[in-house]
């Protein structure tokens, strides 16, 4: 039953893609000058999901928004994609330990179970001292003092879907528990921004110049 929600939920974010994206050619196709209310929330609303679902490179829905709409739409695709950043964090963040072993488990990855039952139970500051043991040296340490800094550039970092993109990321980050919020969400705001200041500022052009 699990693996079948699975691949529900797979099937799920394709068709939420596909409609996204044929909405996004269907409006560049027809020249229309803007988006009804309701449209515009639709396609915003599937925008931050998909950003917050790991291995969906959701990002293309929001660079089509932004190349049909330029700054007239700038703020609803920065403030949709913080809110989907921030959707994929808090889910890792209260996600039970314990409903991840069982699905491990169910998958049959064995190393995977192990090692959450490992770290079950350990405070923050108890992961943060064994990762800075296994890690080598300063620059180890100076990783994970940067953490933050390193979280935001892996969201800008091209081709991160490989690595889960900006969903698993931040999934996994909240997962981790060395991530205050506050902090997190500052991330967010900052490294989210160059995109649409560059659209705000310059217009498409300085995506497509």
């Amino acid at each position: 039953m699990r693996l079948l929600a699975i691949f529900a939920a797979v099937a799920l974010v394709h068709l939420v893609v596909s409609w996204s994206m044929d909405q996004a050619r269907a409006l560049e196709a027809s020249g229309r000058a803007g988006l009804s209310t309701g449209l515009l929330l639709l396609l915003l609303l599937a925008y931050a999901l998909l950003i917050a679902t790991p291995f969906v490179p959701g990002v293309e829905i929001g660079l089509a928004l932004l190349l049909l709409h330029g700054a007239d739409i700038v703020l609803g695709v920065y403030l949709a994609t913080v809110a989907g950043l921030s959707l994929a964090y808090l889910a890792g963040r209260f996600l039970s330990i314990e409903v991840l072993i069982r699905i491990f488990a169910d998958l049959r990855m064995a190393r995977a179970c192990a090692f959450l039952q490992a770290q079950s139970g350990k405070s923050p500051e108890e992961l943060l001292a064994q990762l800075e043991s296994r890690l080598p040296g300063r620059l180890g340490r100076g990783l994970l003092r940067s953490r933050y800094v390193l979280l935001g550039l892996l969201l800008n970092l091209p081709g991160n879907a490989m690595m889960g993109g900006g969903g698993g990321l931040c999934l996994m980050a909240g997962l981790s528990g060395l991530f205050r919020w506050r902090w997190v969400l500052a991330t967010f705001l900052i490294a989210v921004a160059p995109v649409p200041l560059i659209v705000w500022i310059r217009g498409v052009e300085g995506l497509t110049g």
